[in-house]
């Protein structure tokens, strides 16, 4: 495996979209060598849907696939449903689970990451939700009736949650933050999104378990008590673990690549080794100062960071993108928040809300000079899309716009 030379022979390990998007820009680029996929789950599939319209049972597996099967053999993209288990740099190789070596001059890491399990005893019991047959089991596990603990208040578990009771499930939301997620959407849009739970019949608990007891009859009809400091307890007959992903470092580490907190990549998403590539949760850039920027484990940062290794591989100069951007859905509302809303890394920077009836329904960071640094709304699409394109053209915008509700969104960014 060297990098000198054009690549023709290219080995996306990994079945997400990270990796799909890698070979869609691959082929858009006018790379006509050789792709294998290894894709150990077989077509790859949309995983943000496994808490939302999967989880519910309204959209089924053939849906969720980023693309028909026919879509790899038009492309000349082989499918290859086998996992990797090691990267054999000096041999130009990735070795299959089955032995098998496929050639290879560039590599794309695109392994994702694996859920953070509960570090608490009985821990293990709890469900996680990564994969298909992830969501497939806590869709078991959420029949109605059953009461359901939730440890992880922030997108996956409030969506879990919301899912919950949708399915006839009780549901009860544990964090030890009140309110979750004041970095990603603002305090304001933070604490309107939590007090929709309560709304809902969900029961929020400020805290963090110290154990999960499995028991026979100590709780009847259910199978679990979440335990917390003080001596009380949750009774649950299931209990799911939301609380973020661990990058899957397992084979970049092995190969000697480096890796903290994730595997190092550079701006064109090159790691140690400049034959191999990483991209989507797995990765973690340092940028040219050296600095180690924080991962992001969102799907449209997971897109990018794909199309930008796949330039890499070509030794093309990388696209570029405008703010970030992610989204949520939960109790029949979507929320979506662009830019920064992090108040801690924006000193003198002033919040702008926009209320209607007294209830927040869009929150804008300004900086102290007064440009947009980041955005959130409630079902308010064209409001953050105006948002996006005033922080990525640098505009200054009227804060007085921003917070009148009948404000034209076209018209923000004029």
């Amino acid at each position: 495996m060297s990098a000198s030379g054009p690549a023709r022979q290219i080995v996306v390990v990994g079945g997400g979209v990270a990796a799909f998007s890698a070979i869609s820009e691959l082929r858009s680029r006018g790379f006509d060598g050789a792709i294998t996929l290894l894709s150990p789950e077989g077509l790859p599939y949309d995983r943000p849907t496994l808490s939302k319209g999967y989880l519910l049972g309204t959209e089924d597996a053939t849906k969720i696939r980023l693309a028909p099967e026919a879509w790899y053999a038009e492309r000349s993209i082989e499918l290859v449903p086998e996992r990797a288990v090691a990267l054999r740099p000096a041999e130009g190789a990735v070795e299959l689970d089955g032995g098998r070596r496929l050639p290879a001059d560039r590599v794309l890491l695109a392994t994702g990451g694996v859920p953070r399990c509960l570090g608490v005893p009985g821990g293990e019991a709890a469900h996680t939700l990564r994969d298909l047959a992830d969501s497939d089991a806590l869709r078991r596990a959420l029949a109605p009736g059953a009461r359901v603990a939730v440890v992880g208040a922030g997108l996956i578990g409030a969506e879990v949650a919301s899912a919950a009771v949708v399915l006839g499930a009780e549901a009860t939301l544990i964090d030890p933050v009140d309110p979750p997620l004041v970095p990603a959407v603002g305090e304001a849009l933070a604490r309107r999104l939590h007090a929709m739970h309560a709304e809902r019949g969900i029961r929020t608990i400020v805290g963090a378990p110290v154990g999960i007891e499995a028991h026979d009859g100590a709780a009847p009809g259910s199978a679990y008590s979440v335990r917390f400091a003080d001596g009380s307890t949750v009774a649950a007959d299931a209990v799911v673990a939301g609380i973020g992903i661990l990058p899957d470092t397992a084979l970049a580490e092995a190969a000697g690549l480096e890796a903290e907190g994730g595997v190092i990549v550079d701006d064109t998403g090159a790691t140690s080794n400049p034959a191999v590539f990483a991209a989507g949760d797995t990765c973690r850039r340092r940028a040219g100062d050296g600095t180690l920027a924080r991962r992001s484990e969102h799907w449209e940062a997971a897109v990018h960071s794909g199309q930008v290794a796949a330039a890499g591989m070509l030794g093309a100069e990388p696209p570029q993108f405008g703010a970030p951007w992610l989204w949520s859905d939960r109790h029949g509302v979507h929320v979506e928040a662009v830019g920064t809303l992090d108040e801690r890394h924006a000193p003198g920077a002033r919040t702008v809300l926009r209320m209607v009836d007294g209830v927040p329904q869009a929150a804008f960071l300004l900086a102290a000079d007064g440009h947009l640094l980041g955005c959130s709304a409630v079902d308010l699409p064209l409001v953050v899309r105006a948002a996006r394109r005033i922080i990525d053209r640098g505009i200054v915008p009227d804060p007085d716009a921003l917070a009148d509700p009948s404000a034209d969104p076209r018209k923000l960014t004029r």
